[in-house]
């Protein structure tokens, strides 16, 4: 594996990179509070048959630059630039919480690069069942997150703590993610403008959720697997429903065991895994005849 940097937009995008490059390609994007390093073990288990791109979304980790701002349209437009730049092919795109919401962007606003996506533990603003998950009192850091200064001014030098609550908290299994990873997570975030980034994903959502209800129910073909952990809280129906009733009439669910929300660090081989089968399901079927296909 190789890290490296692409210029975005004036941006500097610190990417991990693995495999050959004609291969059939994955672009993996990372969630809160996190980075690319979330992805590593997953990179490893794909590298021998797919080329792997994993960025530090912009001004996190080694990204270096604070994008105009924290919507989803904006950020899919960085990785799109991102692809392109890494000459990917046979494009696979999957993201985990924040990167998650990003895929549903580049759905919407450029399906034209992707061969499949993928959607992990996260919510889409204003698809189903955004309106519930939004009034869940446990999911009170989407509104903290969002309140102007206040989240950097108070997390700011208390990122490894912050942070820890969400990974104990959230994980079946605080232990699947190891003391390592925590430090590079909070690492990711040490930079005043990285926090900055990081919240202003959030204070984003209402934008995000007025573009996603504009584009509801427009029809997108590009095949959508929706991975939820086996102990993450809600119905995985209610998701997939939301993402059809969205317009992704190729969407389907699984479910990876043994864990919780952050499923690259609890089970990254059981991930590595379906989203090998994915690219390969994706693939068999556009070799088929036109039709044979169902």
């Amino acid at each position: 594996m190789q890290i490296s940097t692409v210029e975005i937009e004036g941006l500097s995008i610190a990417i991990r990179e693995a495999g050959p490059p004609e291969a059939p390609a994955f672009l993996l994007l990372h969630g809160w509070p996190q980075s690319s390093y979330a992805f590593e073990r997953v990179i490893s288990r794909l590298a021998a048959d797919y080329r792997v791109v994993v960025p530090d979304l912009p001004c996190i980790g080694g990204s270096q630059g604070m994008p105009r701002a924290g919507d989803k349209r904006t950020l899919a437009r960085l990785m799109r630039g991102v692809a392109e730049a890494c000459g990917l092919r046979h494009l696979v795109v999957a993201g985990h919480d924040v990167g998650g919401q990003i895929v549903f962007a580049l759905l919407r606003d450029h399906p034209e690069i992707l061969s499949g996506a993928v959607i992990m533990d996260v919510v889409i603003p204003g698809v189903a069942p955004w309106e519930k998950v939004i009034r869940n009192p446990r999911i009170w850091h989407f509104a903290f997150h969002a309140v102007p200064a206040l989240p950097e001014t108070l997390v700011s030098g208390h990122q490894s703590a912050y942070f820890d609550f969400f990974f104990n908290v959230l994980s079946k299994d605080g232990a699947s993610i190891a003391d390592d990873a925590r430090e590079i997570y909070a690492r990711a975030y040490s930079r005043p403008e990285s926090l900055q980034a990081g919240f202003g994903w959030y204070r984003a959502f209402p934008e995000d959720a007025e573009a996603n209800a504009k584009w509801a129910g427009k029809p997108i073909a590009v095949p959508v697997l929706y991975l939820r952990g086996a102990a993450e809280p809600g119905e995985i129906g209610d998701y997939v429903d939301g993402l059809r009733a969205a317009g992704l009439s190729k969407v389907v669910g699984d479910i990876i065991a043994d864990s919780g929300h952050f499923v690259a660090d609890e089970n990254p081989e059981a991930l590595a895994i379906r989203l090998a089968l994915f690219h390969r399901e994706i693939s068999a079927a556009s070799s088929e005849p036109t039709g044979r296909r169902a």
